[in-house]
């Protein structure tokens, strides 16, 4: 094969490569500026803003994020993630020892059974059973509440995420085809340089002795 064609081949090829990885880029560009426009859009939305340095609990000023994000408008993926784990998160911790939504089902339930047992028999402690689920309920109603709004925000962080990766693989893209378009003008330089009788790892032909 003749050396000129072999590098106007292996060019061609690597323009077309570099346009595809163009388009790759451009379409993962479009799905990181998507993902990165939704959080921000649904986020601001909810008016939550992290509260001010000055306001901060003793806890609280323990965590980097909520001193950095302090006073701030909760706009962003990061933010999103801060907010459910390190605000959220704690507060949820202090409320009925750190149960979870499924964990107070149970002694809901039992002093559910044990209110209506005391209604039936009209029990001196109906009034503190009654005050027990009270309390009980209304802390799950609350860890029910606090766990809904950090899930969401986690799931937006989440979707944020895919986002910043969409982008990262967007710069990829965009230096592979940037690569590939410089080496294939180098190429197509060479290709018309290369004399056109030259050809490319052509064997060398024996020499005839007589």
């Amino acid at each position: 094969m003749k050396r000129r064609t072999l590098d106007l081949l292996f060019s061609i090829g690597g323009l077309g490569l570099a346009v595809l990885l163009l388009v790759v880029g451009i379409v993962l560009t479009t799905n990181a500026n998507f993902a990165n426009s939704y959080v921000h859009d649904q986020l601001a939305a909810q008016h939550v803003s992290f509260t001010p340095a000055d306001k901060l609990s003793d806890e609280e000023k323990k965590s980097d994020c909520l001193r950095e994000y302090a006073g701030q408008q909760l706009t962003t993926g990061k933010q999103a993630e801060c907010y459910a784990n390190e605000y959220i998160g704690l507060h949820l911790k202090s409320i009925a020892g750190g149960k979870t939504y499924a964990d107070l089902g149970e002694p809901q339930t039992a002093l559910r059974e044990q209110v209506a047992q005391a209604e039936q028999t009209n029990a001196a402690n109906l009034a503190d059973l009654q005050k027990q689920l009270a309390d009980v309920t209304a802390q799950r109603e609350t860890v029910f509440k606090g766990e809904t709004l950090r899930g969401l925000l986690l799931t937006s962080y989440g979707f944020s995420e895919f986002g910043r990766k969409a982008g990262q693989g967007a710069l990829a893209m965009y230096l592979g085809a940037a690569l590939l378009l410089l080496l294939s003008i180098a190429g197509l330089v060479h290709a018309f340089r290369t004399p056109s009788s030259e050809t490319f790892a052509a064997p060398e032909r024996e020499r005839v002795t007589t």
